[in-house]
């Protein structure tokens, strides 16, 4: 397994492998890796073949964190990630710096003559329909710093198709259309969540959880299960489902909601009627963690 660490390193390579008419499958990771990830690793592989380039990006990007979130104490462990992708196949790891991924970015430039200095960084790429609502109202710059660094991603590794995973429904869908308008030749592939034995989607922010918290977090996937019983037989009114789920959560003393919504899952429209085939997405805290779990109904 190769680890490549420059930008310039890794469109050099993907350029290479692009001549050599070789496949090339790429997962995008922060890193702080778990079985979740492995699984998106695997089905690049599976997808890609035996011969062609399994790429991992590992990469912390700093223009998705909000000033008051967690971006300073992100969970990093580079020695096991490398490790871990090893024994999932992965063919390269690529490790980029802030400095090589925005180059100049938080530094001011020359002062301009009216005075204003100005950051050296400053294009982002903004999906403005599909983010406007849950993770997109809930962190307001997120989605601006997740699309401008998959685009950049995308124009390094140069992959035929990208794994990302279920449980950040919103994400995928945005990197669909941003994919889509953008005219990327990236075929985008969304695998299903992977869970702990008691429901909990794997996440790489579970970690922050002490023990009580664990226990309580299961409350997530129980509120996705108790809405799909709600609605197997015959529909309801969205709003009487997210009453009942908010309660429902409340009833885990240390959870703390931030949001539930029911919505197309193609469109993200928030729905009137619940029913077999909406999506459910929530967001809740305990204490300062912030976990996000959804589902099909």
């Amino acid at each position: 397994m190769r680890i490549v660490r420059s930008t310039a390193a890794m469109q050099r390579l993907a350029r290479q492998w692009q001549r050599q008419g070789q496949r090339v499958g790429f997962v995008p990771t922060m890193g702080y890796l778990h079985a979740g990830h492995l699984s998106l690793v695997q089905e690049a592989r599976r997808r890609i073949g035996p011969v062609g380039q399994v790429v991992v990006s590992i990469y912390v990007n700093p223009t998705q964190f909000g000033p008051q979130e967690d971006l300073s104490r992100y969970p990093r462990d580079l020695k096991r990630d490398l490790r871990l992708c090893r024994a999932a196949g992965a063919d390269v790891v690529f490790t980029p710096t802030d400095a090589e991924m925005y180059p100049g970015w938080g530094k001011a430039a020359d002062e301009p003559a009216h005075g204003d200095a100005r950051p050296t960084f400053s294009t982002y790429i903004v999906e403005e329909q599909l983010s406007r609502c849950m993770e997109g109202a809930a962190r307001p710059t997120h989605f601006r710093g997740v699309t401008t660094v998959v685009a950049k991603l995308f124009n390094l590794v140069l992959p035929e198709l990208t794994v990302f995973g279920a449980k950040d429904w919103q994400q995928a869908a945005i990197i669909q259309r941003m994919t889509h308008d953008l005219n990327f030749p990236v075929k985008i592939i969304v695998a299903p969540t992977v869970r702990a034995l008691d429901g909990l989607a794997l996440s790489s922010r579970n970690q922050y959880l002490d023990a009580a918290q664990r226990a309580q977090a299961v409350i997530l996937s129980q509120a996705i299960k108790r809405a799909r019983v709600a609605v197997r037989r015959k529909s309801m009114p969205a709003a009487r489902l997210k009453t009942d789920l908010r309660n429902f959560i409340a009833s885990a003393p240390l959870a703390r909601l931030d949001y539930v919504e029911a919505f197309d899952p193609d469109t993200l429209t928030p729905v009137i009627t619940a029913k077999r085939g909406t999506q459910l997405a929530l967001a809740v805290f305990f204490g300062p963690t912030r976990l996000i779990d959804n589902g099909r109904l």
